[in-house]
């Protein structure tokens, strides 16, 4: 329980602290261009710091998987209701220019800080457990903050389970837009705890590209070019066949189903006269 309340700080300090940083560079740069690239960078750091510490808590600290699935839930909400509009998710960013709501160089920008972050979040969890706040951190630091793969299936299936998550938390995301906030931000949580809980004993989990960079691929037991095609080419094709469904073949289908419809009726019509 002491590692835990500790934890419990870690992460409140984690939000509190790039909310201060949120609204100042909001205030400095206001919702300029930078100041939008600078949100994204530090709502990032956030999602991976965080993560990171759930992480070492559900791996090493052994927590129970009800606390660890709770504790996913609340976080994910935290971070929807703080992220002021960034994506802090490749794919999301990904999506967002096929769609055509972002421009080329908006996209690669917003990739590289999402990336960026990333990494100077994994720095600073380890510096941040470097100082042994909790004998869960301490154990960590003695061992160098070593983690095994997650990994604990085929690759072709690991990368399905992360095609699948990230296919289901595309489409809730694009299909819950117009529900009202306070709805919506639970609504993608139960979501992504439900992914969390499906898919987090195969691959952890995570169809977030950056987010995976961060907490898994520093990670032993599998090579770089594996953990790209599990964590970068799975949640890409999951947001891939979200927008393919719901944005092409569906509507297709409704079109011609339609059309089908509207010959039937003429056809009864010319038939009646």
């Amino acid at each position: 329980m002491a590692d835990l309340r500790v934890s419990l700080c870690m992460l409140a300090g984690i939000v509190l602290i790039s909310d201060i940083a949120r609204r100042t560079t909001s205030k400095l740069l206001g919702r300029k261009t930078y100041g939008t690239y600078a949100v994204e960078l530090i709502s990032t750091v956030q999602l991976c710091a965080c993560t990171h510490e759930l992480k070492l808590l559900g791996e090493v600290g052994r927590v129970e998987q009800q606390l660890a699935l709770t504790l996913t839930y609340l976080i994910s909400v935290v971070h929807a209701l703080t992220f002021r509009g960034a994506l802090c998710n490749p794919t999301s960013t990904l999506e967002h220019f096929c769609r055509g709501t972002l421009t080329g160089r908006c996209a690669l920008t917003k990739l590289a800080c999402q990336f960026v972050a990333a990494v100077v979040a994994r720095s600073v969890v380890h510096y941040v457990w470097a100082f042994g706040l909790s004998d869960l951190h301490l154990r960590h630091k003695l061992f160098g903050f070593k983690c095994i793969s997650p990994i604990n299936a085929p690759l072709v299936k690991a990368a399905a389970v992360e095609l699948a998550c990230a296919f289901a938390v595309h489409t809730t995301v694009h299909h819950t837009h117009g529900v009202e906030e306070k709805y919506r931000v639970h609504a993608i949580a139960a979501v992504i705890t439900t992914a969390v809980y499906a898919g987090g004993s195969t691959t952890g989990a995570v169809f977030n590209p950056a987010l995976a960079f961060s907490t898994q691929f520093p990670c032993s037991g599998n090579t770089f070019v594996e953990y790209s095609f599990v964590y970068w080419m799975g949640p890409v094709l999951g947001m891939a066949c979200s927008i393919l469904l719901f944005g092409k073949i569906i509507p297709a289908f409704s079109r011609k189903s339609a059309t089908g419809k509207d010959q039937y009726f003429s056809d009864v019509k010319k038939k009646m006269n």
